[in-house]
């Protein structure tokens, strides 16, 4: 059930282009499934009308928090990653449809998440953890500054590092980490920028791997009506904040 709901800010932490936000309801938390997202109101930015689709990084329903990582790309997400500890934000939550989780307990996933992308990733390798599985992390960048929290990762699954320019992990782009000539894999997820999973999704299809992508389109009202984020399928066009965010890319015209 979506519910609308102040969350207060109680941890912070800030990097380059990032910020990570711990806030924590009055409330029992709704039922989040990994791959879902929220949106946030923006209070006093002049030019910010619409709410924030923000992925939800950490759920914790014993304390009643959610996590989000926010990348300051606007005066929208600045003035969210501007707020201070014990303000509150006012959040729609949980919308879109999340990851589908494998029905093999024995399945071999790999998470695959590039720059911001990687927020998703997490809750949804802890989520695959608490089933039994053992998840793969492949993350990517352009430099070391766009990898950040890698110890909550490691303490989830393996981490494997790209970066653009090499300053971490091997360089080069996600899909061409030595891993993928080393392991084999049954499932792939994957958040980023669109390049980066329509690359990855062709390495799923050349391997004939089942893949979910979790679509970052434009978002404005994340209720399927205002229809900014349209995406064309197999199916015609479709709101990826009410049908997806995470789609099959069976169903991609890619």
């Amino acid at each position: 059930m979506k519910k609308i709901t102040d969350f207060r800010l109680i941890e912070k932490k800030e990097w380059a282009k990032s910020t990570y936000l711990l806030l924590q309801s009055d409330e029992p938390l709704e039922d989040i499934k990994a791959g879902q997202f929220v949106q946030v109101k923006v209070d006093d930015a002049a030019n910010t009308y619409l709410r924030r689709p923000i992925s939800i990084h950490d759920v914790d329903y014993q304390n009643r928090t959610i996590t989000l990582l926010v990348q300051r790309v606007g005066e929208g997400t600045n003035k969210i990653s501007d707020t201070e500890i014990n303000d509150t934000l006012n959040i729609i939550y949980p919308l879109g449809n999340g990851f589908t989780m494998p029905e093999d307990k024995d399945a071999k996933v790999v998470l695959v998440g590039g720059g911001i992308g990687i927020a998703p990733m997490y809750y949804l390798g802890k989520v695959l953890k608490e089933k039994g599985l053992e998840p793969v992390f492949v993350l990517g960048g352009r430099s070391k500054e766009d990898l950040i929290m890698l110890d909550k990762f490691s303490s989830v699954g393996e981490v494997y590092i790209t970066t653009n320019d090499g300053s971490l992990g091997e360089q080069g782009f996600v899909t061409q980490h030595s891993v993928w000539k080393e392991k084999k894999f049954d499932m792939i997820y994957t958040c980023g920028p669109k390049p980066m999973m329509m690359a990855v999704a062709n390495l799923a299809r050349e391997n004939d791997i089942c893949c979910e992508v979790s679509l970052e389109n434009l978002m404005a009202c994340g209720l399927g009506a205002c229809l900014c984020c349209v995406e064309n399928t197999i199916e015609g066009h479709v709101c990826v904040c009410k049908e997806g965010p995470v789609m099959n890319i069976n169903k991609l015209l890619w």
